[in-house]
């Protein structure tokens, strides 16, 4: 006999109403990289998949999810809500399948860098630790800012400019300190040491990093210079392209101190100021707590070393 009773566990009046799961896909990636562009492409799918996708569940809800403004897409008070259930849904999904999914032999850590670190700090540096460690496999990304651990990634460095979720778990490396370096023959042109102090010439110029736009009034604030005009002034997109035009003699590079470590010590740059600590730090950002045995413990140890050496 078939009944249709609340305490049928079978009774379709206790199915599950959800809006399609596909099309909360397309949504989650839409509004974590604020564009259907963007979300189509870490998803495979066209920009008009994505974009009839949230259409679709925007008309199941029955309300707007974004704002659609020019080539970018900004969520509303509906769509901030519905992305936070989704982020915490897909976690926990990821967090426990991950948990019950049976290990891969010799699966090498991936392991994401933001691209000038990982040039000019960390690939150096990597043979030491291969050479100490042969049996862990590392994989590098090259990659800044936000980032999903469900998107095959297990380790992040990252510097502390942006948010990162509470369940993150997030592991000092060190703090990050400034400075200006130029080249060692055109520090007298630049910033003159006439009674033992560098003195900063108003005519030096001063090269810029786009993802770091107030690098410089940071470091003169920090040193308690006037933030004044110099006439020569170049922007580069990133930070690897400024350093190398202050290797070439361009100019003045502000830099982090990490970032031109190796230079400094092999004669390529000179720091005339030295490094003042900017506030921020490096952390190595992981999805689960790392136990010091571990591949990923003895990689955090080790960085730790690599920064303080």
């Amino acid at each position: 006999m078939k009944t249709d009773t609340l305490s049928d566990k079978n009774s379709q009046t206790l199915s599950r109403r959800l809006p399609p799961l596909g099309a909360l896909r397309c949504f989650e990636a839409a509004a974590r990289l604020e564009s259907f562009t963007r979300a189509g492409t870490a998803l495979h799918l066209t920009h008009g998949a994505i974009s009839r996708a949230v259409r679709a569940l925007e008309e199941d809800l029955g309300t707007a999810l974004f704002e659609r403004r020019s080539h970018r897409v900004f969520l509303t008070a509906a769509g901030a809500e519905l992305l936070h259930s989704v982020t915490q849904a897909l976690d926990l999904i990821e967090n426990t399948t991950r948990r019950l999914r049976a290990p891969i032999l010799d699966a090498p850590l991936v392991l994401s860098c933001e691209p000038t670190l990982l040039m000019r700090w960390l690939i150096p540096r990597l043979p030491a630790f291969q050479a100490a460690h042969p049996e862990i496999s590392i994989q590098l990304l090259a990659g800044g800012g936000p980032f999903a651990f469900n998107q095959g990634i297990d380790l992040a460095i990252r510097r502390n400019d942006f948010p990162w979720s509470d369940e993150t778990q997030a592991h000092w490396l060190f703090d990050e300190a400034v400075g200006p370096v130029c080249r060692p023959d055109k520090q007298t042109d630049w910033s003159p040491s006439p009674m033992g102090l560098p003195t900063l010439l108003e005519h030096a110029p001063r090269l810029h990093s786009a993802t770091r736009p107030h690098a410089w009034a940071q470091w003169l604030q920090g040193r308690q210079l006037p933030a004044s005009q110099v006439p020569q002034e170049q922007v580069f997109e990133h930070f690897y392209f400024s350093l190398q035009a202050a290797v070439a003699g361009l100019g003045l590079a502000i830099a982090p101190w990490q970032l031109v470590r190796d230079d400094l010590a092999g004669g390529l740059l000179c720091a005339p100021f030295g490094f003042v600590a900017d506030g921020s730090a490096y952390y190595l950002l992981s999805a689960q707590a790392i136990s010091d045995d571990s591949a990923a413990g003895r990689l955090l140890h080790w960085l730790r070393e690599q920064a303080q050496a």
